[in-house]
């Protein structure tokens, strides 16, 4: 092997080392650490939520203290006795997501 494809051979291995840092680097803000709560704050303040089909208490409580959830999807679910419940998908990502929600009456 030349002295010149030596040199090549390095150059491109400094290359893919500096490529595979980077790639790390960048991979690492993809996926951060930071947990994945949901604040629900709702008119009438007393409505039920529920969270992927599960209840998980009144929107006054979920505001003080939001779930951890994990990443991604999830279906939420507002009621509350004389008011059409109001139904949403989110995709929750990385630290805390507010959602606000004023509930239509039911005509009497």
């Amino acid at each position: 092997m030349s002295v010149r494809q030596a040199g090549r051979v390095v150059r491109g291995a400094l290359y893919g080392t500096l490529l595979s840092v980077v790639l790390v680097a960048c991979g690492a803000q993809q996926h951060p650490t930071e947990p994945t709560r949901l604040s629900v704050v709702t008119e009438p303040e007393n409505a039920r939520v529920r969270i992927d089909d599960r209840d998980v208490g009144s929107a006054r409580v979920l505001q003080a203290r939001p779930p951890r959830l994990t990443r991604g999807r999830h279906q939420v679910s507002v009621e509350a006795d004389g008011y059409f419940p109001h139904d949403v998908e989110l995709d929750l990502p990385p630290g805390t997501t507010t959602l606000r929600v004023q509930l239509r009456p039911i005509p009497r």
